[in-house]
């Protein structure tokens, strides 16, 4: 099982805390007003020194997620994000145009929430996608603990889909969810605001926990 960190600001303090504590992917976001961190991302302008920065400190993939509509989405903010190192985006796939799947250089996850059917997602690989972010939590549950419930609903995707699937923190996760989310077929859980909070201390001790219980799998 892959662990990913969800940054919630564009920080290179924050980023080398998620770093030093063994997380195994960093993602990021442009052009987006963030349900879970309330933070607002500007375009690719304003941190393109941060992003330079960060990506000199880790050899692991990078991802960012470009947008929160269609309209915020930009090619040439694309390209320049793969000439700053970006490995994978991520996005709703009702915000994903079809020209980013001719994007080189770059892994093509996407996300679906709980209005798509796990039943009618089917095969995707062959449309290039690389992965499915389950972003399935209704917002005013946000920061709530996983259900069995939820983990079924996770391994319905799981059985329906040809690319691994991703589960977001939305549910306020923890560490001993980890067992019963890997017996779900399972294979990245990515740690956003709701569970490692804004600072540094809280960022290394909670990714920490994360890291030790996905090694004792």
């Amino acid at each position: 099982m892959t662990l990913l960190v969800s940054l919630p600001e564009n920080n290179v303090e924050l980023a080398k805390a998620a770093i030093r504590s063994g997380v195994d992917a960093v993602k990021m976001h442009v052009n987006v007003d963030h349900r879970a961190s309330g933070n607002r991302f500007e375009p690719v302008e304003a941190y393109k020194e941060v992003f330079r920065t960060i990506r000199s400190e880790f050899r692991g993939p990078l991802g960012i997620v470009p947008g929160d509509s269609i309209e915020k989405i930009k090619r040439t903010e694309m390209e320049q994000l793969i000439d700053l190192g970006f490995n994978f985006y991520s996005i709703y796939a009702h915000h994903k145009l079809s020209w980013m799947f001719e994007l080189d250089n770059m892994d093509k996850t996407f996300a679906i929430t709980s209005d798509y059917s796990a039943a009618g997602l089917g095969k995707v690989k062959h449309f290039g996608a690389s992965g499915i972010e389950a972003s399935i939590i209704p917002g005013e549950e946000y920061g709530t603990p996983l259900s069995f419930k939820d983990v079924l609903t996770y391994q319905s995707i799981v059985e329906n889909v040809d690319v691994p699937v991703l589960v977001p923190s939305q549910r306020k996760l923890a560490p001993s969810d980890i067992p019963l989310l890997h017996k779900a077929g399972i294979k990245a859980v990515m740690l956003g605001a709701i569970v490692i909070g804004d600072t540094e201390e809280r960022i290394e001790k909670a990714i920490a926990s994360f890291r030790n219980a996905i090694d004792s799998l």
